[in-house]
């Protein structure tokens, strides 16, 4: 079994586990009595390529990177950086998140994205219940059912964040009516970081897909040659988690300009 095998296995006993403690009407009163989602992707366009800065304790490749830290202290500081989302990793087996992050990250003013290994429409009632506007759908974990699940993310008001890695999963994207893609730079079953992959498969994307480049990208030169490129927004995540000083370096790949 590999490891994304592994991992969408724990993520199936986890769902049932929750079904089993949480009602989905319960989570739809929850849904019913929260402002409507903000736009996620209207975040993103602005006059230079955004960020989104990601909230994670730790990652199957790196092991903890903060296990102690404050999601809600965290995500203020990634708002003061000029960050234009914040994702939120709440997968808590290996990377040792929870909804708890999410709903403590819920204090910013920017749009919120649960990044996890969403299998079942239960866990985007719990994303909006816990405050998400966004969430991630990976294609190479769906497959198929990807197109369902776009269309219930977009039934309670959020927005799909359709992550890819090879040509055919931005194929079978595109299929499903994705219009927010996001290339992972890692590949889920090897772990290694292509950091080019988001601009080989930029040219093959319409010019009405809003695009993110996910994993490796750190220093303001590797953004720069993104925007180039036509990329709206890169994820964040590892470089700003252990900085000493998140929102510095946010800013420093902003161009210090945060806009």
């Amino acid at each position: 079994m590999s490891f994304l095998d592994e991992l969408v296995a724990s993520t199936r006993a986890r769902v049932a586990a929750a079904q089993a403690e949480v009602a989905e009407e319960t989570l739809r009163r929850r849904i019913a009595a929260l402002p409507a989602p903000l736009d996620f992707t209207a975040a993103l366009h602005r006059d230079d390529i955004a960020v989104i800065a990601e909230i994670k304790r730790a990652t199957p490749s790196q092991g903890p990177l903060d296990l102690a830290l404050d999601a809600g202290e965290l995500a203020l500081a990634y708002e003061r950086g000029g960050a234009a989302a914040i994702s939120v990793l709440t997968e808590p087996q290996y990377f040792k998140g929870s909804l708890e992050d999410l709903e403590a990250a819920r204090a910013v003013s920017v749009p919120l994205l649960r990044k996890d290994f969403v299998l079942d429409g239960f866990q985007l009632l719990e994303a909006r219940a816990a405050g998400a506007d966004c969430v991630l759908l990976i294609v190479r974990v769906l497959g198929e059912e990807l197109a369902e699940l776009v269309e219930q993310t977009h039934a309670l008001g959020m927005q799909a964040l359709v992550e890819v890695f090879r040509e055919d999963e931005l194929d079978l994207a595109l299929a499903a009516g994705a219009a927010l893609i996001g290339v992972n730079h890692r590949d889920l079953e090897t772990f290694e970081v292509d950091p080019q992959r988001t601009l080989k498969l930029a040219p093959s994307m319409p010019p009405d897909v809003t695009i993110v480049a996910a994993s490796g990208v750190s220093t303001r030169a590797e953004m720069q040659e993104l925007a180039a490129a036509g990329v709206h927004a890169a994820l964040i995540g590892q470089s700003l988690v252990t900085s000493a000083d998140p929102g510095a370096t946010l800013r420093e790949l902003l161009g210090a300009t945060g806009s």
